[in-house]
């Protein structure tokens, strides 16, 4: 593997945002999840649960209900306004106004043509989707009090509305309220105190299932208005109720971080069926604010800030991905810029960048040991993103010199200059071609800047001390209409790689300005690209592990690419549930390949043989403590290093010097104020 200085990083506060709601949409197998800064983020679950967008939030957005009409996707929140998505541009399409005052809940009827939405002026609002917007079409009968919770029957006859208190049933025809179902304050509770119906699902059967801030699942009858069952499951809230498809499981989320299941089952000497308490689930420690129940597992987040799947091993094969527990809780894209010549690393916030130089040591030691720090990290700069909307994404040039954000509405470019002290300018005038866009990268001498805009198409704006000038605008022949959510180009200047969520890489030649090729479309979405700087061959590894290298001169893939194919992956390499988010090069071996996850970094040496199924991956600090004999059995080509917090960014400044770039632990950051974190080298 070599040895490198290993620049271990943790001075990276990156938090993510607390999650408040989600919303599935079985067709696509789509999960939508809003967190509390307002972003919205979209995970493809057939796809290895792979994060494959993100919409940024902005200041005052915060969401307090998702859900899905059809193929389109709607919020709603305090702000009072309902929102539906580009999800081709990552950006709002529009927002109306309810006229109700905040919005508490949001709600689609299962054809997908009318919206429901809860108020604090105790209306439920009726909406009708069109094809291009939604237009206001009744008020149901006002109530006393805020609606906190909606649920449309299977039919879409009726709907169930969550208060304090109290739940109505409204008949969606006639706009009137046919039943009123009072909820019990439960035993020993003052009767000043109100109960909030915090959650409500409605069954086909006409059954009302609901969750309160009284600790109380509770069973109804809509039609006779009765209630048929109560279950006291907790002392603190119940904020979250969901039902499987054939309404035979129920999920409940408490504020104490639990996830109740019930069945609904035949039971007594009757046998007749009702729901009955069976499992419990500890993967938070915090409130769950969102539940969703498919038909393999329990998917819940809250206020840990972490989407949690759990599988349902009675409806999944053991030992298969599908049945493992995952814990999702940072992106799945890069927040970190590393520029190797200058040393220098850029951090991503949704409110500002942080600009860092690397410390130094010139002490020599052994392999493990850790060496004085004779020049400290030194963070340079902090700039503050400028308006309502928060960064999208961001770049550093190879030289240093010139610093790239964009927002969904805008992109700013600015002019760093690094003598005693470091100063920035911004560029006052861009090309209009820079409107909104979703990925950006420099060229290896910096004289280019490349941004992915719509229509999966890249502007060219070439950059100079005295303009900032349009180029051109490269699109592919395909006309994909996805977003462009990775760009790569190669050392040489000759090359750009761009990757669209429709899983297809485009390759253009930078000389002539042309697509040059692209290659075949494989079934999973690509995670990371590169382009090795000697060879000219394109490295992709994709959501479901697979790795693939194809030269860009001859336009096909490698032997070593058609031949790891044939091999196939190792299981436990396959078995893997984070992405690899990065790849690079190791400088001083071409046939190195250095990628990472969030739990490890490999190198990955294709001069030697693959390991065959029956071989251990070994971590290379236990593979270091085993007999000489047994090292060379186990030789192969994929060293994999575990011993690190969890990653968000592994980069080789030169070919001895490597640098880490390691996430803080939620667990330590959701106790304690902002630790002060020892910045240390490790051999």
């Amino acid at each position: 593997m070599g040895e490198f200085t290993v620049h271990r990083v943790r001075f990276f506060d990156y938090m993510p945002s607390a999650i408040r709601a989600t919303a599935f949409h079985g067709p696509s197998e789509r999960l939508a999840l809003a967190r509390a800064d307002g972003a919205v983020e979209i995970f493809n679950f057939s796809d290895n649960y792979f994060q494959e967008k993100v919409i940024p939030g902005r200041d005052g957005g915060a969401i307090e209900a998702l859900c899905w009409a059809g193929r389109r996707l709607f919020s709603a929140g305090l702000n009072g306004q309902i929102t539906e998505y580009d999800l081709e541009n990552l950006r709002p399409r529009y927002s109306v106004e309810a006229y109700g005052g905040p919005v508490w809940t949001l709600s689609a009827n299962r054809q997908g043509t009318l919206l429901a939405v809860g108020c604090e002026d105790g209306t439920v609002k009726m909406f009708e989707v069109l094809q291009e917007k939604i237009q206001f079409q009744k008020n149901l009968d006002r109530q006393k009090g805020r609606i906190m919770s909606l649920s449309w029957h299977p039919a879409g006859t009726h709907i169930a509305a969550g208060m304090v208190d109290m739940i109505r049933i409204f008949d969606t025809e006639t706009g009137g309220a046919t039943r009123r179902l009072l909820v019990e304050r439960g035993l020993g509770t003052p009767k000043s105190r109100e109960v909030v119906v915090w959650t409500v699902v409605f069954l086909a059967d006409g059954t009302v299932l609901s969750g309160d801030s009284a600790g109380k699942v509770q069973v109804w009858d809509s039609v006779t208005g009765t209630l048929v069952q109560t279950h006291m499951i907790t002392k603190w809230d119940v904020l979250a109720l969901a039902v499987s498809q054939d309404e035979s499981s129920l999920l409940a989320g408490s504020s104490e971080g639990l996830v109740f299941q019930f069945q609904f089952l035949s039971s007594g000497p009757q046998k007749e069926k009702q729901w009955v308490r069976t499992r419990t689930f500890r993967n938070h420690s915090h409130d769950v604010r969102a539940l969703v129940h498919t038909d393999t597992a329990v998917v819940s987040g809250g206020m840990d800030t972490q989407l949690v799947v759990r599988p349902l091993l009675d409806k999944v094969e053991k030992n298969t991905q599908e049945s493992a527990l995952r814990k999702i809780m940072f992106p799945h894209r890069s927040l970190v810029r590393c520029v190797k010549k200058a040393g220098l690393l850029l951090f991503q916030f949704s409110d500002h960048l942080e600009l860092w130089r690397l410390g130094a040591s010139d002490a020599v030691g052994k392999p493990g040991e850790r060496l004085p720090v004779e020049r400290k990290p030194e963070k340079l700069l902090q700039l503050k993103r400028k308006g309502e909307d928060h960064i999208r994404c961001s770049s550093l040039s190879p030289c240093g010199s010139w610093l790239v954000y964009s927002t969904v509405s805008s992109v700013r470019l600015y002019r760093l200059q690094r003598d005693t002290h470091i100063s920035i300018h911004k560029v006052p005038k861009l090309p209009r071609e820079l409107g909104s866009v979703q990925q950006l990268c420099f060229s290896s001498d910096s004289s280019r800047l490349f941004a992915a805009s719509s229509q999966s198409s890249v502007v060219i704006v070439a950059l100079n001390q005295q303009e900032v000038k349009y180029v051109h605008t490269l699109r592919p022949k395909s006309g994909s209409s996805q977003p462009v959510h990775l760009l790569s180009t190669s050392e040489d200047r000759k090359w750009l790689a761009a990757a669209n969520t429709d899983g297809q890489i485009h390759v253009y030649n930078l000389q002539k300005l042309k697509l040059h090729c692209t290659l075949p479309v494989y079934s999973s979405c690509p995670t990371a690209i590169a382009i090795h700087p000697t060879t000219s061959c394109l490295i992709s590894v994709h959501a479901d592990q697979q790795v693939f290298e194809f030269s860009l001169l001859q336009r096909e893939y490698t032997a070593w690419s058609r031949s790891l194919q044939k091999h196939g992956l190792h299981p436990a390499w396959l078995l893997r549930d984070s992405p690899v988010t990065h790849v690079t090069f190791n400088p001083n071996n071409q046939s190195h390949l250095v990628l990472h996850d969030a739990f490890m970094f490999c190198i990955i040496d294709q001069s030697l043989p693959l390991p065959a199924a029956q071989m251990n991956l070994f971590n290379q600090s236990t593979l270091k403590n085993l007999p000489a004999a047994d090292r060379l059995r186990q030789s192969h080509a994929f060293k994999i290093c575990k011993n690190f917090q969890p990653l968000l960014c592994v980069e080789l400044l030169d070919e001895c010097s490597l640098v880490v770039v390691e996430r803080p632990l939620l667990d330590i950051l959701s106790q304690l104020p902002a630790p002060v974190r020892q910045k240390k080298f490790a051999t």
